[in-house]
């Protein structure tokens, strides 16, 4: 069923929001934290001083309940579902962090997921996670991130537009030029049937976007449904339309047409082209499995009182949950790929923030999946948070395939290594399991500034 979208918060509201942030942001320097804080009510509440050992313990008592989003159901062949996970209730790891600071309960999710406020990280945590405040201020004017997905989200620029808004980020609309929604053949009148469930798949990517690139364009490519061969004809739609980052948010068991949808489909020279790993925890999906994307796996950010001010592992909730990773069956190894323990291509590449219980805030206003303000966690996120760093980090080399620009920060301080976790058991350990180094779960580590992602 169709809802209407809530009207967009006074420009004065956001005043009074930015106004009350800063002398929260002081709070906040105060306590030793040294991030900027949300532009939200309940960030301008801190009234008493805390340490950040004090805010990461109480961090690390998020505990969440979740489900798939609608589009999230297992697929038949040829088609795929989307990664993301939407949190139902219990206390997030951004609401644990909201409670240290002002000293009182912590509020747990209702029942119908959705809040008049946000209940998960926004922006600033994001860029302070990945050291990424400077570079979203100062760069991705001119750059294109694409996003592609299944059917059409009515509201999508809308819903863009509250999340905008909210956070004080400018806006991004269809006049300005900023933001663009076609379908899988371009046009901008034809659109797929709409799904409630794939429109909180969007909202999730473009809120990502935002939140990593926010100077970015944006372009939604909706394919007409959810067959591999459909989403793939988007991806083309979208570089051919000129972008020079795509994210892709989805996955379907591999199979051997893979080989074939890599070249029709996945092989652009010059696009810097995610994919998420996936949410069924230890095993390989595609095209997360092409050796033409950046393939990202999914991670657990929370606040910690070491000098990054957060601390990851890897994602697993139970052995069903977690972050996929894996040994492709049919893809070829890239030549940039060098572990020895799988002969063809092993995912994933790099990783950033996937757990519900540490899980993004998102606004979605059509269907019944939680109309509102929500928290979202799957490799939905991680994929377009990745894209966006690619597009901070500038345009691609016109011959390069950007998959291999981590491989060439590998070890270095532009990756942030993720060393402790795993999701599941497997045969040779560093396919399931997080080390130093390199490993399937996180890939080389998340993003520590962009230059891990620039050639």
């Amino acid at each position: 069923m169709r809802t209407t979208t809530p009207d967009t918060p006074h420009t004065s509201g956001r005043r009074r929001r930015m106004g009350t942030a800063l002398a929260a942001t002081a709070a906040l320097a105060a306590a030793g934290l040294g991030t900027a804080a949300h532009a939200t009510a309940a960030t301008a509440d801190v009234t008493h001083k805390v340490t950040a050992k004090t805010v990461a313990a109480q961090v690390a008592k998020a505990h969440v309940r979740y489900e798939k989003a609608g589009c999230g159901a297992t697929p038949k062949k040829g088609f795929a579902a989307c990664d993301a996970l939407r949190v139902t209730g219990g206390t997030t790891a951004f609401m644990e962090k909201q409670a240290a600071l002002k000293g009182t309960a912590p509020r747990t999710v209702e029942p119908n997921a959705a809040s008049d406020s946000p209940t998960g990280y926004g922006p600033s945590d994001i860029q302070s996670a990945y050291g990424l405040t400077d570079a979203a201020a100062a760069n991705g004017s001119g750059e294109t991130v694409a996003i592609v997905d299944a059917y059409d989200d009515p509201n999508a620029e809308a819903d863009l537009a509250t999340y905008r808004s909210y956070y004080g980020l400018s806006d991004c609309t269809t006049d300005n030029g900023c933001f663009k929604k076609v379908s899988q053949t371009g046009s901008t009148t034809s659109l797929p049937s709409a799904d409630s469930g794939w429109a909180g798949e969007e909202s999730l990517d473009l809120d990502m976007v935002s939140a990593t690139c926010p100077n970015c364009d944006i372009l939604l490519v909706e394919a007409k449904s959810a067959s591999d061969a459909n989403l793939g004809t988007a991806v083309n739609e979208a570089v051919k339309l000129g972008a020079k980052f795509v994210s892709n948010s989805y996955g379907g068991s591999e199979s051997s047409s893979d080989t074939s949808y890599d070249t029709s489909y996945y092989k652009h020279a010059g696009v810097a082209i995610t994919a998420s790993a996936g949410d069924e925890a230890y095993g390989a999906e595609y095209p997360a499995a092409s050796r033409y994307v950046t393939a990202v796996g999914g991670t657990a950010l929370k606040t910690a009182s070491n000098s990054r001010g957060w601390t990851e592992s890897v994602w697993k909730t139970s052995s069903t949950e977690g972050t996929g990773s894996g040994c492709s069956s049919y893809d070829a190894k890239p030549s940039w790929q060098t572990d020895t323990g799988c002969s063809k291509r092993m995912i994933a590449d790099v990783s950033a923030v996937a757990d519900p219980a540490t899980g993004v805030s998102v606004y979605d206003s059509y269907g019944a999946d939680g109309t509102g303000w929500n928290t979202y966690g799957g490799t939905s996120a991680s994929s377009p948070l990745i894209a966006s760093v690619y597009a901070l980090a500038g345009t691609p080399g016109s011959s390069d395939y950007p998959a291999q620009y981590p491989y060439n920060a590998a070890g270095t301080s532009a990756l942030n290594d993720v060393t402790s976790g795993n999701n599941g058991s497997c045969s040779t350990a560093y396919f399931c399991t997080a080390e130093s180094g390199y490993d399937g779960p996180t890939g080389w580590g998340t993003p520590e500034g962009t230059d891990a992602f620039t050639g």
